[in-house]
């Protein structure tokens, strides 16, 4: 083979078939790959610390989300953020620096969507973050706020007073302690800067009112809606203040409001173990407006620090906002060439106009808390009062308009002019405010200069009263409020009677609301506080205020509980005019007394207690007390619907009216029969009245009747809370006949009522033959003699008594606790009169007596034996003892001798049949 040949078979070309795939290449890349699912799970967990949303954020994730450029981002982010605060509350507190800083940051958005998600997420933070939790970083809050109110952009201006609502409604007194700068942007936000020639040599700067086409509002919407949010903030100065005064009448404490009273116990005090504080102008609680006054704080600090609580910053900002606010009224007030008559508004105009004026207001409250109120008032009346009279005064009243459409199913209406004065009484309050701010300005010493348009506000005045419309309690606060401001500038009677009448027409008005007649309450209470103020010589008494306090007693009759709130005011007004002798209240008191201390029906048991003790306390200034009205009293203390301590205050009072209270000087004449006074002790001692005793005789067998065959009275077993009630009122009952001089006339008294009442009746209550003991024991002496009815009547008691409580049963929780009261009754009454137990033993006739009642007799005898005071007297009547003891051997003889013989055989024996002289220290064993 030659070399050519082998050259050509190294490098010899491939054939390719057809159909056949083409060979690869030996240096051929392979481009063909495998793809698996790559897992990481520990990306996929939650946090375990912190909590996540729905989109699996957390608070971080969604904070870092804030500083997104997108808006769209943020809006998500502020979304996800109340989502994930509303699902898990603890996350507020462990991040509120950071919620708080990156929300206030975003007040100033350019995107509206995102501004308004912020204003929904700080509502729902508010409701959740307390005052005190935010407080430290308000300052930031508020900085922010404050740039969005004076921001360009005309959409973050309109947003910034949402802001401003949420945090009026949640922080109002942290927002106010930042005044100055936001009342500034109040300001800035209807008007600009502009310099005056005439106060160029002054360097100041005056301030107009602003327009702005751009906005999506007119002019004199946004300044609306500005004043408005304004009004809030200053609304909120004024509650902030420390001496907080409301409007109108409440600009004063009412010296009628309900006071919790110093309870003082004079044992303690004698002891000097309870100390008495005295307060200024003997109120109940230490005044806070006292002429003396510590050095403030505010003392010390900068203008701008003390905000509205400065005069100079006071001065400061009216000096700029009332020309401003002139300016708005002149814009919506009525042209020159308006009809006079009626002096119509449009709504939006009437709204602007009524923020104008409580506004101004609100300010005149603000002047009032300074030192020299005088002084500030002096430059208000020098500064304002023309621009007033000429502007607000001069279409005063003004009045609102509705357009009445026309309908062609009321062809009446047709006619009618198009335009008309609504029957709603909204633009009241805007006349009403008004009147309100020129009688501030308006003193006695002005009368002569002011009397124009003071008549126009006096008749407006009057006709508002008078006309009938129902007015809600805010208006009728203001129009109170103008009306006692008249009657001081003006104090003559020909002035003011004719307002008060007018007041006294609304007061006859039915169906007020509640508010409404306490208002009235207070306004003719405050006046005749005044009016009583002065002295003798000149006091002119007001006919139409003595036609009210004279009627207060009905009212009150009527009334009962259908309010108990209004009673109560109504009785605080009663009791002041009562303890000042009124003698048109006292007449009027006197003819309503049946009907107010009824004891079915009348307001003193229907009323609360601390109101059932202000009507106690009114007896004391009844004039005169009748059997009639002492039967309805006495019904009342033993019924049980007061206390048994009220009862008792009662029963004091009374005895303090009676001739025995011991009075060094003269009390009034015949104030409480002595027969009459007499009539309630026993009444009130017996507990049930005639009708009831009679009642209770038809009633037989158990539970309610304890009876035994030897006492002819049968006990009614009275419920145990009436028991110690009655028990509680007749140990002051007790008490009171005690201190009658005459202790044997008092007890022939006693006993004469006891025979004719009580003797031969069969069914006696428990707690009745109990209070008769008691007050048998408290008066007898030696020089009382008793009858023999009376001697028998009391054994059968006592024995009847005894019986019940040997018979208690131990599971009778209830009647074991009369058990100590009524044997301590019937124990003394024994000791002290030996008679009776001489009776009590004649009358134990074993013979006539079941078997099952020997045991009884047994334990009692063993009991009366053993007990040290009644030692000596059981020796006197050994011989008694000795025979019923046989008397029970009789029935017994023959049948083998149980326990409870014995038992008294060893007493006989012991304490009887051998006669120790000196007694044993045992009193009591059951």
């Amino acid at each position: 083979m030659t070399k050519k040949r082998k050259r050509q078979e190294d490098f010899q070309k491939v054939k390719l078939k057809v159909g056949k795939k083409k060979p690869k290449l030996e240096n051929a890349t392979d481009t063909t790959f495998k793809t698996k699912a790559i897992q990481i799970p520990e990306q996929l967990k939650e946090d375990g610390v912190l909590p996540t949303q729905n989109r699996k954020l957390n608070i971080k994730d969604l904070l870092s989300q804030m500083h997104h450029y997108s808006p769209g981002v943020k809006h998500n982010a502020l979304l996800g953020l109340k989502e994930l605060l509303s699902q898990y509350p603890f996350v507020i507190d462990a991040h509120l620096s950071s919620i708080i800083s990156e929300v206030a940051a975003v007040f100033t958005d350019k995107d509206s969507s995102v501004r308004g998600a912020a204003v929904h997420l700080l509502q729902f933070l508010a409701s959740k973050i307390r005052a005190e939790q935010i407080a430290p970083f308000f300052p930031l809050v508020s900085a922010h706020l404050s740039s969005a109110m004076t921001h360009i952009s005309e959409g973050i201006q309109e947003d910034s007073l949402k802001v401003l609502d949420v945090l009026l409604e949640a922080y109002p007194a942290l927002l106010t302690d930042r005044s100055i700068i936001l009342l500034k942007n109040f300001v800035e936000l209807i008007s600009h800067q502009q310099l005056s020639k005439r106060l160029k040599s002054r360097d100041k700067l005056s301030w107009m009112l602003s327009v702005n086409p751009n906005r999506r509002v007119t002019s004199q919407q946004w300044r609306l809606n500005v004043l408005t949010r304004l009004k809030k903030f200053l609304q909120a100065v004024v509650d902030g203040s420390s001496d907080t005064e409301d409007e109108g009448l409440q600009e004063q404490e009412n010296s009628h409001s309900v006071r919790n009273p110093i309870c003082i116990s004079w044992k303690l005090h004698a002891n000097n173990q309870q100390h008495i504080q005295l307060f200024e102008s003997g109120g109940l609680r230490p005044k806070s407006n006292s002429s003396f006054r510590l050095r403030s704080l505010t003392s010390v600090m900068d203008s701008a620090e003390k905000g509205l609580s400065s005069a100079e910053n006071l001065k400061g900002f009216i000096e700029i906002i009332i020309p401003l606010l002139i300016e708005c009224w002149i814009e919506a007030s009525p042209t020159q060439s308006a009809p006079i008559l009626g002096n119509l508004l449009e709504s939006e105009s009437q709204q602007l106009m009524q923020q104008v004026l409580s506004i101004i207001h609100l300010l005149w409250k603000l002047t009032k808390r300074h030192d020299e109120t005088y002084k500030m008032e002096l430059w208000l009346r020098m500064n304002y009062l023309v621009d007033f009279k000429h502007h607000f005064m001069r279409h005063f009243p003004y009045s609102l308009q509705d357009t009445v459409k026309h309908k062609k199913k009321d062809p009446c209406k047709s006619n009618r002019n198009c335009m008309k004065s609504s029957n709603n009484i909204d633009h009241l309050l805007l006349n009403l405010t008004l009147c309100d701010i020129m009688v501030s300005l308006a003193s006695s010493s002005t009368l002569q200069t002011d009397s124009g348009w003071l008549d126009m506000i006096r008749k407006f005045v009057t006709d508002t009263l008078q006309d009938g419309s129902k007015l809600n309690s805010k208006q009728v606060n203001r129009l109170l409020g103008v009306t006692w401001r008249l009657m001081q500038i003006q104090q003559n009677k020909v002035a003011t009677e004719p307002l008060i009448r007018a007041v006294y027409t609304l007061y006859q008005q039915r169906n007020l609301l509640f508010p409404v007649r306490t208002l009235l309450l207070k306004f003719f209470s405050r006046v005749y506080q005044k009016e009583d103020l002065r002295t003798q010589r000149i006091r002119s008494r007001s006919k139409v205020l003595s036609r009210w306090l004279a009627g207060l007693p009905q009212q009150l009759a009527l009334l009962g509980l259908r309010n108990p709130e209004l009673s109560n005011q109504l009785i605080d007004i009663i009791h002041s005019a009562a303890s000042r002798s009124n003698k048109e209240l006292l007449q009027s008191l006197q003819a309503t007394a049946a009907r107010i201390y009824d004891p079915l029906e009348g307001t003193l048991v229907l009323l609360p207690a601390e109101a059932q003790r202000r009507l106690v306390q009114l007896v004391y200034f009844l004039p005169c007390l009748p059997a009639s009205l002492l039967a309805c009293l006495s019904r009342c203390c033993i019924m049980g619907r007061m206390s048994s301590d009220l009862a008792a205050t009662l029963i004091g009072i009374l005895h303090m009216r009676s001739s025995f209270a011991g009075w060094k000087c003269q009390v009034q004449d015949n104030s409480v029969n002595d027969v009459d006074y007499f009539s309630f002790l026993f009444s009130t001692l017996i507990g049930f009245s005639r009708e009831e005793l009679t009642s209770l005789q038809g009633i037989r067998g158990k539970p309610h009747i304890s009876q035994t065959q030897l006492s002819p009275i049968r006990l009614y077993l009275t419920d145990l809370d009436q028991f110690l009630h009655h028990w509680a009122v007749t140990e002051v009952i007790c008490h009171s006949l005690s201190t009658v001089p005459s202790q044997s006339q008092c007890f022939d008294i006693l006993q004469t009522g006891i025979c004719k009442y009580l003797v031969g009746l069969v069914v006696i209550p428990d707690s009745t033959a109990g209070s008769v003991l008691c007050a048998i024991n408290k008066l007898l002496d030696q020089a009382c003699i008793i009858s023999e009815n009376l001697h028998r009547f009391l054994a059968s008691c006592c024995y009847s008594l005894l019986y019940f409580l040997l018979t208690i049963d131990r599971e009778d929780t209830e009647h074991l606790q009369k058990r100590d009261m009524l044997w301590r009754s019937c124990i003394s009454a024994l000791a002290l009169l030996p008679r009776l137990l001489k009776l009590m033993l004649q009358s134990l006739q074993v013979s006539r007596i079941c078997r099952e009642e020997l045991p009884v007799v047994a334990q009692l005898l063993r009991l009366l034996m053993q007990h040290g005071q009644l030692r000596s007297h059981m020796i006197t009547n050994e011989f008694l003892v000795q025979q019923i003891i046989k008397d029970i051997m009789t029935l017994k003889s023959g049948e083998v001798q149980e326990q409870w013989l014995t038992d008294l055989h060893y007493c006989f024996n012991i304490y009887l049949a051998s006669h120790p002289q000196t007694p044993g220290p045992i009193n009591t064993v059951y």
